[in-house]
C-alpha cells in the first residue's frame, strides 16, 4: 500500500495542477485587443517579452522601469509589433510616490484600465545572508509595498472595467529558498497579501480578478547572471513564461504555476514531504560556489528575477 501510494499521490498532484492551473484551451488574443495594460519592470526579462506579446495582441501599453533608455527601444519594439498605443514612465520603485505617478499617467491617458501586471523587482545579492536588516527594509519596499501601493491606486479603475491584476510571485513565496532569504520574504509577503485580498474582493462582490503566478527558474539574463554559477537546474524560457501569465491573467485563473510540472511537484512534496523537499532544495545548490566572504557579500550586488 505504501508503495502504491507514493506512485498515486504524485500522480493525482499532478493531474490536479494541470486542471486548476493550466491555460484553459479557449484564450483567443482578441482578449487583449484594445486592453489598457500597465506592465512594471518592462524594460528587460519578463517583462519585455510580455509588453512584446501583448503588443502583437493590440493592446494599449503603459511601461514602466528603472531604465528610461531601454524603456524606449522597448516601447518602439511594441509599436512595431502592432501596440495600439505604447509609451513610458521611468523610475525606481524606492520612490514611494513612482506607483501613483504611472497610475496618474494610465488615468489621463487612457481614462481607465483594464490590467495592472505587477513584474518589478530590487536588487539583492544571492549569498548566505549577512544580516543586513536594511537591505530586506529597502527590498519590501520595492518587492512588496510599492506593489501595494499601485493596487490601492489603480483599484477605482479597475474596480470600474471589471479589471485584472496580476502579480509574478515565485517558489521563493512558497517554499524557504537559501541564499536569498530578503528576496523571499518579499515574495511570501506579497502570497499573502494578494491571496488575502482575493478573498475579500469575493465577499465584497468586486468583480476584479488576482493572479498570482508562481515561477520557478526562468532564462532572463539577470537571473542566469545571478544563480546559473550555483544551480544545477537549467532554466525555463521567458518568452514562453511572458506568454502563460498574459493568458493567465486574461482568464482570470487563480494562479499560473510555470513550468508547471516542476512547481507542481515541488509543491505537492511540501505538502506531504516538506523535510524531503528541503534536502533536495538543498543539494540542487553548489554551495563550494558561495564561498565569499562577509565583507566581500556587500561590495556584491546580483539582480534576482524569480531564481527558484
Amino acid at each position: 500500500m505504501g508503495l502504491i501510494l507514493k506512485i498515486l499521490i504524485p500522480l493525482l498532484g499532478l493531474v490536479l495542477a494541470y486542471y486548476f492551473y493550466s491555460a484553459p484551451e479557449n484564450f483567443n488574443e482578441e482578449m487583449l485587443r484594445g486592453k489598457r495594460v500597465i506592465v512594471t519592470g518592462a524594460s528587460s526579462g519578463i517583462g519585455e517579452q510580455m509588453a512584446y506579446h501583448l503588443a502583437r495582441m493590440e493592446a494599449h501599453l503603459l511601461l514602466t522601469a528603472r531604465t528610461e533608455a531601454k524603456l524606449q527601444k522597448v516601447v518602439r519594439r511594441c509599436l512595431e509589433l502592432g501596440a495600439a498605443s505604447a509609451r513610458y514612465v521611468s523610475g525606481s520603485m524606492e520612490d514611494t510616490t513612482l506607483p501613483d505617478v504611472v497610475v496618474q499617467e494610465a488615468e489621463n491617458t487612457w481614462g481607465g484600465l483594464d490590467m495592472l501586471i505587477l513584474n518589478h523587482i530590487g536588487y539583492s545579492y544571492f549569498n548566505y545572508f549577512d544580516g543586513d536588516v536594511e537591505h530586506v527594509r529597502k527590498l519590501l519596499e520595492i518587492n512588496f509595498l510599492s506593489y501595494v501601493a499601485m493596487t490601492v491606486s489603480a483599484l477605482p479603475m479597475l474596480k470600474e472595467s471589471d479589471g485584472s491584476i496580476v502579480v509574478l510571485s515565485s517558489m521563493a513565496g512558497r517554499i524557504g529558498t537559501p541564499f536569498i532569504a530578503p528576496y523571499t520574504a518579499t515574495k511570501f509577503a506579497l502570497e499573502g497579501f494578494f491571496s488575502s485580498l482575493r478573498q475579500e474582493f469575493i465577499m465584497e462582490k468586486v468583480n476584479v480578478s488576482v493572479t498570482l503566478c508562481v515561477l520557478g527558474y526562468i532564462d532572463t539574463e539577470n537571473a542566469v547572471q545571478a544563480v546559473s554559477h550555483a544551480v544545477r537546474d537549467k532554466p525555463a524560457p521567458k518568452e514562453e513564461c511572458a506568454l502563460e501569465i498574459i493568458k493567465s491573467g486574461a482568464l482570470r485563473q487563480r494562479e499560473l504555476h510555470y513550468p508547471p510540472r516542476l512547481v507542481g511537484n515541488l509543491l505537492l512534496l511540501q505538502a506531504i514531504a516538506p523535510d524531503f523537499l528541503d534536502s533536495l532544495i538543498r543539494g540542487n545548490y553548489k554551495a563550494e560556489q558561495l564561498c565569499l566572504s562577509r565583507m566581500h557579500q556587500k561590495s556584491v550586488t546580483h539582480s534576482i528575477k524569480h531564481p527558484f
